[in-house]
């Protein structure tokens, strides 16, 4: 990905250095586990880990990447959320869209959906309008999912953006059980795939960037990510789109470049 001449947004705040958040006592675990779900994750591993320990601070848990690397996905993550802006000022509000705000964070931080965590991966919160991202999730999707690139990485903050345009939209709202967090999830992949088309525009993408991000989207379906877990998929437990829907969704949206080929809801 040519990432390095996009507009760098103004909308981050780095918490890096800034010490993780202790949740205490289950309540706090369980408090937490609530965002999760709520969030289209599955809290359950959480609350068994998490009950009889405290959040590991960002101050005794190193870095999985180095500080020069730690410095280059900051300024990539800000290149991302700026081309966001870019693409969806087309399409919100006539051109006064409000940009999502990215904070960059190791361990735990506050947000105004309750502490979140690293063990979260990257994720928005509505009540803020706000992406949430510990870069050493980017080590995570290369070397633990399978996901490689800095397209694939793209394509993660992009999904979360998508979110953002959900939440805009009031579509957030709709995501009331499985099944709706799983056209919630699909419809935000379409909005990242929109996305792609557009900065493609940009001159951003590179041979083989597609490919990165098709596939970094199938490394995170529900099925794979169970099968890897404990060996098989229960689909109805579901709440993000098998490896098939997701890159489907992507590519409808790349394919189109028009968010209302991204209706996931009406299918």
């Amino acid at each position: 990905m040519r990432w390095q001449n996009l507009r760098r947004s103004s909308n981050v705040s780095d918490r890096r250095g800034m010490g993780g958040k202790a949740v205490g006592g289950a309540g706090g675990i369980f408090a937490l586990a609530l965002v999760v779900y709520l969030l289209g994750g599955n809290p359950a591993s959480l609350i068994m880990e998490g009950v009889n320990r405290t959040i590991q601070s960002s101050a005794s848990r190193p870095s999985k990447i180095s500080p020069e690397q730690q410095a280059e996905q900051a300024d990539f993550a800000a290149a991302v959320l700026g081309s966001t802006e870019d693409v969806w000022s087309q399409f919100v509000a006539n051109g006064s869209y409000p940009p999502a705000r990215m904070v960059l964070f190791a361990g735990a931080t506050d947000t105004a959906c309750g502490t979140g965590q690293s063990a979260m991966g990257p994720f928005y919160c509505p009540n803020d309008r706000s992406v949430y991202l510990d870069l050493d999730f980017f080590y995570e999707l290369d070397a633990k999912l399978g996901a490689p690139g800095d397209f694939a990485r793209a394509y993660v903050i992009a999904h979360e953006v998508g979110h953002h345009i959900q939440n805009l939209q009031g579509n957030l709202a709709k995501r009331k059980d499985n099944a709706s967090s799983v056209k919630t999830e699909l419809q935000a992949d379409c909005y990242a795939g929109v996305w792609a088309h557009h900065v493609a525009e940009f001159g951003a993408l590179e041979d083989g960037d597609l490919a990165e991000a098709i596939r970094a989207a199938g490394q995170v379906g529900d099925d794979k990510m169970q099968e890897k877990a404990q060996g098989y998929a229960v689909p109805d437990s579901f709440t993000h789109g098998s490896a098939q829907q997701r890159m489907q969704w992507f590519k409808t949206g790349f394919d189109s470049g028009e968010p209302a080929k991204c209706d996931t809801f009406g299918k």
